[in-house]
């Protein structure tokens, strides 16, 4: 049976931050039971609160940080928090007066999570920037596309979701670990560049190990080689091929009838080429279906590229409920993402829908203990 209880339950997070990765490492939080305020100028109302597949679970309040009472309001949460997110550029915090610095003389428990492009420190520390720009300088956009072809830009936020909000979440779970043993906060200093350089183990160790500079489209993972590639079929689809291992390609071979390929799965040059086009012409005589029938019960590593409407009908997506169905309040029937993480003691929902923008804003200051009248001179001073 599955407990209700959630993990992070109990643990109180104030998140600051705003577009993707802060909201996608808080909505992670949130989903295993983490108590989630985000808090937000009024001045970024006509943008919204951002995407709603990842700020589930989270109540949304208003607060201008810049006016002594805000500051009041907020340092007040803070003081019970035991969480605290922002992507804040590097020192304007400080210049709030809500850096690291001053909260933890307040609450030495805080675990204190900035989140940037380029980190705290060092000569980029200051520069604005994106996904494509981090990805740009860690050189995952470098080595991505065809070769002799200009770089790609990948399809989802490498750098956003995987090297800033996942690792600003594993980080905030190390350090809420590390209190539970020693009492104490800390703070955690998470660079999306940072992240996409650490996510390059197979490119770092054919440079360091085989002496080699990996070039865009021409390594062993990225379409040098015909066991490993996309390949289009006769109504103008794709499969992906990932034969690597040798007895895949073995096993590939002997299907299509080519025996004689086997001794060259990495061959390079003319033969190279002579199977690429076998390969090609191949998959090019049959549909996308066909294949999946004709290949599904030989044990190779072969797939359909699929676009977006056929991800989210795709059997194995419904059966590992990766597509969460919730009824909102006022908009009806609405998608999100539901938690990649599987977990035999913990279950998953939606708690609280995408909230709008500022929409608990009383319902917290109420529970601080401000009343009506306080909450009306709130708003006209500008502090809410």
């Amino acid at each position: 049976m599955e407990m209700k209880i959630k993990p992070l339950a109990g643990l109180k997070v104030l998140d600051l931050s705003r577009l993707l990765p802060g909201p996608y490492c808080s909505m992670i939080l949130a989903d295993f039971g983490a108590e989630v305020l985000r808090i937000e100028d009024r001045r970024f109302e006509e943008e919204g609160t951002g995407m709603n597949t990842v700020m589930r679970n989270k109540r949304h309040m208003t607060l201008n940080l810049k006016h002594p009472k805000g500051k009041e309001i907020f340092y007040t949460l803070a003081k019970d928090a035991d969480v605290l997110l922002e992507g804040f550029r590097p020192g304007v915090a400080e210049r709030l007066g809500i850096g690291y610095p001053q909260l933890k003389q307040q609450n030495p428990r805080l675990i204190y999570c900035s989140l940037t492009g380029y980190g705290q420190d060092g000569p980029y520390s200051g520069m604005v920037g994106h996904d494509i720009n981090y990805l740009s300088f860690a050189g995952v956009l470098g080595l991505t596309g065809r070769l002799d072809g200009p770089p790609v830009i990948p399809a989802t936020q490498i750098a956003d979701i995987a090297a800033g909000g996942m690792n600003a979440a594993i980080g905030i779970l190390l350090a809420v670990i590390m209190r539970e043993r020693t009492g104490k906060g800390q703070y955690i200093d998470i660079s999306m560049m940072d992240g996409s350089v650490a996510m390059l183990p197979f490119m770092a160790n054919l440079y360091w190990e085989g002496g080699t500079v990996p070039g865009r489209g021409n390594t062993m993972l990225t379409g040098r080689y015909p066991c490993y590639s996309v390949y289009e079929t006769k109504n103008g689809q794709y499969i992906s091929l990932g034969a690597l291992e040798r007895r895949f390609w073995v096993a590939l071979c002997k299907k299509l009838g080519r025996e004689d390929f086997i001794p060259y799965q990495f061959a390079e040059g003319e033969k190279r080429e002579e199977i690429f086009y076998f390969l090609r012409k191949t998959f090019s005589q049959k549909t996308r279906p066909e294949w999946m029938e004709e290949l599904k019960e030989l044990d190779i590593c072969f797939g359909k590229i699929l676009d977006l409407p056929e991800v989210f009908q795709d059997p194995q997506v419904r059966h590992r409920g990766l597509i969460a169905e919730y009824v909102h309040p006022t908009k009806g029937k609405i998608n999100l993402l539901a938690p990649a993480v599987k977990m035999s003691e913990v279950s998953w929902e939606v708690r609280v829908p995408p909230a709008s923008f500022g929409e608990h804003t009383e319902v917290v200051l109420k529970k601080l203990g401000y009343g009506e009248g306080e909450i009306e001179d709130l708003k006209r001073e500008g502090v809410i």
